[in-house]
């Protein structure tokens, strides 16, 4: 079974892949000094096909990534990026270990306290993302990002995969892709122009607005927290389905025409639903201000936080017209829309759904 960022290749670039409730996403990226797209795609999925972060209909997703992989002649070798509320993301601060086997050993003997799984049952993979130097009598000590997941659950999630025919040969979590995707274009300069050492800079709250919320604290490409919100698009467009019938798809399409950055009254369409959009985004809005600072309370608790200077917006929720404009005053920290060079040829909508499966494509 293809484990947490490995991969065994037989030659060629590997795809990218992403499944979002309505849609699947993939992008075959070659690097090259700078990445460039050689591919990508996106493709509709049913809306109950894919449900809370998990495959609940595999036929129609092996369908649907049929159909995206055979329309853009993207390559077979896949790494799939997973976030959902089942993953169990810790951060460790162990002792200074240089044996690679003996980090495990250390790894999954004190993950044993931190994961509620029967390690048996569980797929678990770690990262050096930090440390603290030794200091007088205080010996060195690192930093670990632990990632455990049920095998059962990452199995379910490969079958549809391979029923279409795809090569499964790494999975990620996705907000490493998300932070792969944006973190190069954000590095921080010195007074002479040349990049800080990670060590030197502040940190960066990534967001990816989805079918849900993707969030990760990361210094340069180091990812120190993440967590998955159910609040996301799938949240504010069935809310705004119920409350007008339309369907799930026309609700999202609603969603970016309405936007938060233009008064109703100049808005095309009819008026209840403009109002109603209206009213759903900034609903939204507010929920994800909510889930923002939780996150940083969260992560600022933590043993070996440092400071966060400001926050990207990434995902198909940051097209949305003015979403981060009224987000940054509650928030109180600068807001911006992460835009990889490599999708600059893309509209804003496309390029947004095909960031992270952008950095799903990078290697880790």
């Amino acid at each position: 079974m293809p484990r947490f960022g490995r991969q065994k290749t037989s030659g060629g670039a590997v795809v990218g892949l992403e499944i979002e409730a309505g849609s699947v996403a993939a992008v075959e990226a070659k690097v090259e000094g700078d990445a460039r797209v050689v591919a990508a795609g996106i493709q509709r999925l049913a809306p109950d096909a894919f449900r809370d972060g998990e495959v609940a209909e595999p036929e129609a997703v092996a369908e649907a990534l049929r159909e995206l992989f055979a329309s853009h002649d993207l390559n077979k070798q896949v790494r799939l990026g997973l976030a959902n509320q089942r993953l169990v993301v810790r951060s460790l601060r162990l002792p200074m270990i240089e044996s690679p086997d003996e980090l495990d050993a250390a790894v999954r003997f004190s993950a044993q306290e931190q994961i509620a799984m029967p390690l048996e049952e569980a797929v678990i993979e770690h990262r050096v993302v930090g440390g603290v130097p030794a200091s007088g009598d205080a010996p060195a000590q690192i930093d670990v990002m632990v990632v455990a997941a049920r095998r059962e659950m990452i199995l379910a999630t490969l079958r549809p995969l391979r029923d279409a025919g795809l090569e499964p040969v790494g999975v990620d979590l996705s907000a490493f892709g998300m932070i792969r995707a944006l973190a190069g274009a954000e590095d921080r300069v010195d007074d002479q122009g040349e990049a800080l050492p990670a060590a030197e800079r502040a940190a960066v709250l990534y967001c990816n607005v989805g079918d849900a919320t993707n969030l990760a604290v990361a210094r340069g490409r180091s990812c120190l927290f993440t967590r998955v919100s159910p609040v996301g698009l799938e949240d504010i467009a069935g809310g705004l389905a119920s409350g007008t019938g339309l369907s799930s798809e026309h609700a999202n399409l609603w969603l970016g025409h309405v936007g938060l950055g233009r008064p109703v009254e100049q808005i095309e369409g009819d008026p209840g639903v403009v109002a109603r959009t209206r009213e759903a985004l900034e609903h939204g809005a507010d929920s994800l201000v909510d889930e923002l600072r939780l996150s940083l309370d969260f992560y600022a608790a933590q043993e070996a936080a440092v400071p966060v200077e400001r926050i990207l917006l990434c995902g198909p929720g940051s097209a949305i017209p003015g979403l981060a404009e009224r987000m940054e005053p509650a928030v109180g920290m600068p807001i911006s829309i992460g835009r990889p060079a490599a999708l600059s040829g893309y509209d804003a909508a496309t390029a947004a759904r095909l960031t992270l499966p952008l950095g799903l494509a990078l290697d880790p």
